[in-house]
């Protein structure tokens, strides 16, 4: 190469890596000031905030309104575009900084109207709880206003520039967590879809219950025969946010004083929502004159979800209540913008909105409402299409109500000092429907069911249902009294883990689909299992891995032998098995493959593959019901209805781990001793947006390897789509917090991957590794002990 040439290229790549590296240091500015002082317009006295190492702000003022601000401020700090992209996703405005590709997840939340419920909402709080969003609201901005380094690298990458925070805008995290929570007019498309495609396939109609086992005995599956509903719900369905498939189950168990050393009682919670980076948690501790609050918030909002504040803990599972119905409107056949309902005609409430799309056109979308609520088949234009022009789907649900309470009612519960006051403070708690479980300082232990259910003239909430007689409305809501709960019980312990709340024969429905209760009944074993528990002990129980599941249906898959080498050797290895879901194993491996493709064997030629990707996706629990109702009985589902024998369900069995172990060869080698669970289950947090930028995913992406299963209490989710989606782990107890009543100070916590969101900080991830194994860290220390080992950020007038 002649020397000026590559004097040039030298110099070319001089220029290059210069520039990247004032990029990066650039960029560095963006990580947090930790220490020294601010000064902010908005609070009454000096703030304090002290770090500790593992990132969780210690938020000191003299007035609660100013802790909030701190609150605000920090958050800001930290997870900045996780809120931006949380209020932007409520809003129907991720298409002008994303383009069209994000164009669908607009269209669904402007058609729900979850932003400007949000605005309403804020309008009727009280003026007490006004003035808490706006001091956090002034947090925010305050730290936009004064911040001297980068914003953080999203924002830098799509050159946005942040607007300022509306306290309507911490609202919209409510709303878009209660309907990831409900979700269960998904379902009832899905129903209806298979519906029409067994009775097509001239196949008996109580195959559809099955496919939701264990139902109730006395369940009824009644509404109405939705046409081309296959079509319907798969268009329907695709245009919902993806990651709303997983996350949505919790454990949490509480004993009273009499099972503990203390004599005090002892309450744990772990929460299972989707895994991501950052974090859906965020650790934070507020101590104000009349204020104290330790535990975990939500980036975006000021009060504290699950916590303790000195007096009381709480905790909350999902209860699966049935708080959405589809209703199938007919049109007015001389007006197409009337509807018909009891009455005769109605006008459609309409509006329209534009959607800013970047890089393309504005789009312009016509929202219509029924009496039932949005209509849902306006969504996306092919499903527009298929319901055609004589019918359309509305959706009712709870979670679009504009009279919502439910952050009164978490802020009451923030405030709680006793029983009494907290069982007050959940009666106003309308969405998503959660089961409460607490403690407190006085040795009470408590079970309370919160949230609004309605209250349907006909049905049961599994199909969609006709709208224009009025047939199946709703006529209010169940009273919060008649809702199922329990203080201080004889056993001295409370468990839920989302399994049934009621017997049967209770007179108010909750949901006709509850969970399984395997991991309840795993936690009630080890539980009873001992007279006295400690926090240690609490803490190997929320660590443990052993599937009750597995324990269960294994002995119904052995029921054959095999014929293969191979699969002998398999079947040996899960016969001798302890059903601990230990990473460095085979044998969990080879179950979960199994298992999944024993439910695609048995299901497949009935469905079709596009409605079972559907049922897999969205049926959480789909494998112990169906596996135990097939086998061990002639069941219809073990025969294949593509071919002219009559397969057996022992066929459907050899065939399938055939399948499963072709599945695991393929990818890790044939020496089966050499197959490890955590190979190929490794919990993974995705970047939403950084996921889909060449060479940043790298560092934004975090996954570690790990262990569970989707039945273990330890909750390790994989996916539940065709057997090529891999195993990995998708979601589980990204938080974890023990409460010694006797010491709340001693209480303790951890979520993963860490307290920053910005990439580049080592607090992005520090927590993941300790996370994984069983490790938990302490929020706790007087302003003395903090300074100490840091000093703090001032922010001051």
């Amino acid at each position: 190469m002649p020397r000026k040439l590559a004097i040039g290229f030298g110099l070319i790549i001089g220029l290059v890596v210069i520039a990247a590296l004032g990029v990066y240091l650039r960029v560095l500015t963006s990580l947090p000031r930790t220490e020294g002082t601010v000064v902010v317009e908005g609070v009454s006295a000096p703030v304090e905030i002290f770090r500790d190492p593992n990132a969780v702000p210690h938020i000191f003022a003299e007035s609660a309104e100013d802790a909030y601000f701190g609150l605000g401020y920090v958050h800001a700090q930290d997870r900045l575009w996780q809120m931006e992209f949380t209020r932007r996703l409520g809003a129907g405005r991720l298409a002008e900084i994303l383009g069209e590709d994000v164009l669908q997840y607009d269209r669904y939340f402007r058609t729900l109207g979850v932003y400007r419920l949000s605005e309403a909402n804020f309008r009727r709080l009280p003026q007490n709880l006004r003035q808490v969003f706006a001091a956090y609201a002034d947090g925010v901005n305050a730290w936009l206003a004064t911040r001297s380094g980068a914003l953080p690298p999203e924002f830098l990458l799509f050159r946005l520039e942040p607007e300022p925070w509306r306290p309507a805008d911490s609202l919209v995290w409510g709303r878009l967590m209660a309907m990831r929570l409900g979700r269960n007019w998904r379902t009832e498309l899905l129903r209806a879809g298979i519906q029409d495609v067994l009775a097509r396939n001239g196949l008996p109609a109580e195959l559809l219950n099955e496919l939701w086992q264990p139902v109730s005995v006395t369940a009824s599956t009644t509404g109405a025969r939705l046409p081309h509903a296959s079509l319907l719900s798969l268009t329907l369905l695709a245009a919902l946010p993806s990651e709303d498939a997983y996350g949505r189950s919790s454990n949490a168990w509480v004993v009273d004083g009499t099972r503990t050393p203390s004599g005090k009682p002892i309450l744990a919670n772990d929460p299972h929502l989707a895994f991501s980076a950052p974090a859906i948690w965020y650790l934070a501790r507020l101590e104000a004159p009349g204020l104290r609050l330790v535990g975990a918030t939500f980036p975006g909002a000021p009060l504290t979800i699950v916590g303790h504040n000195g007096r009381v803990a709480w905790g909350f599972t999902n209860g699966y209540g049935d708080v959405e119905d589809v209703f199938l409107e007919a049109v007015d056949p001389g007006d197409a913008g009337r509807y018909l309902g009891p009455e005769g005609p109605r006008d459609f409430d309409k509006r329209v909105e534009d959607i800013p799309v970047k890089g393309g056109e504005t789009v312009r979308l016509t929202i219509r409402e029924s009496r039932h609520g949005p209509i849902i088949s306006d969504i996306s234009p092919p499903a527009a299409e298929i319901a055609g022009p004589g019918r359309v789907a509305a959706l009712a649900s709870v979670a679009l109500a504009e009279d919502d309470r439910t952050m009164e009612a978490l802020y009451a519960i923030n405030q709680a000092g006793n029983t009494d006051e907290l069982r007050l403070a959940a009666a106003d708690f309308h969405t998503p429907h959660q089961n409460l479980l607490f403690a407190t300082t006085d040795g009470d232990v408590g079970f309370l069911s919160a949230g609004r259910l309605p209250a349907r003239v006909a049905g049961d909430g599994r199909l969609p249902v006709p709208g224009t007689d009025g047939s199946h409305d709703w006529e209010g809501f169940v009273t919060a009294g008649a809702l199922p709960h329990v203080v201080n019980p004889a056993s001295g312990r409370i468990v839920n883990a989302n399994n049934r709340i009621v017997s049967e024969d209770y007179p108010i429905l909750i949901t006709s689909d509850w969970p399984p209760p395997s991991r309840a009944r795993r936690i009630e074993e080890l539980l009873d299992g001992s007279a006295v528990h400690d926090v240690a002990g609490m803490a190997s129980l929320q660590n443990d891995i052993r599937s009750p599941a597995a324990q269960h249906l294994l002995p119904l898959m052995l029921a054959f032998e095999p014929v293969e080498g191979d699969a002998r050797a398999a079947h040996r290895l899960l016969a001798a098995w302890d059903h601990v879901m230990r990473r460095d194993r085979p044998e969990p491996l080879i179950y979960a493959a199994w298992l999944r493709q024993l439910i695609v064997a048995l299901i497949d030629d009935e469905l079709g593959q596009e409605l079972v990707d559907r049922y897999l996706d969205l049926t959480e629990y789909p494998s112990l019901g169906l596996v135990e109702a097939v086998l061990g009985r002639d069941s219809h589902w073990c025969d294949d209805i593509a071919t002219e024998m009559i397969e057996s369900c022992v066929s459907r069995l050899g065939l399938s781990l055939r399948r499963a172990l072709e599945e695991i060869t393929a990818e890790q080698g044939p020496d089966m001793s050499s197959w490890r669970w955590g190979d190929v289950h490794r919990a993974t947090f995705t970047h939403r947006i950084l996921t889909r930028v060449p060479i940043l995913r790298y560092f934004a992406d975090l996954e570690i390897e790990s262990d569970g299963g989707d039945h273990t209490v330890n909750r390790g989710t994989t996916p539940r789509a065709r057997p090529d989606s891999g195993f990995r782990h998708l979601d589980g107890s990204g938080f974890r917090a023990i409460y010694d009543l006797s010491d709340l100070d001693g209480s303790l916590f951890i979520i993963a991957p860490g307290q920053s969101g910005n990439f580049l900080s080592r607090h992005y991830e520090d927590l993941l590794r300790r996370w994984r194994d069983g490790e938990y860290i302490r929020i706790a220390g007087t302003r003395e002990d903090l300074a100490r080992t840091a000093d703090p950020l001032v922010l001051a007038k």
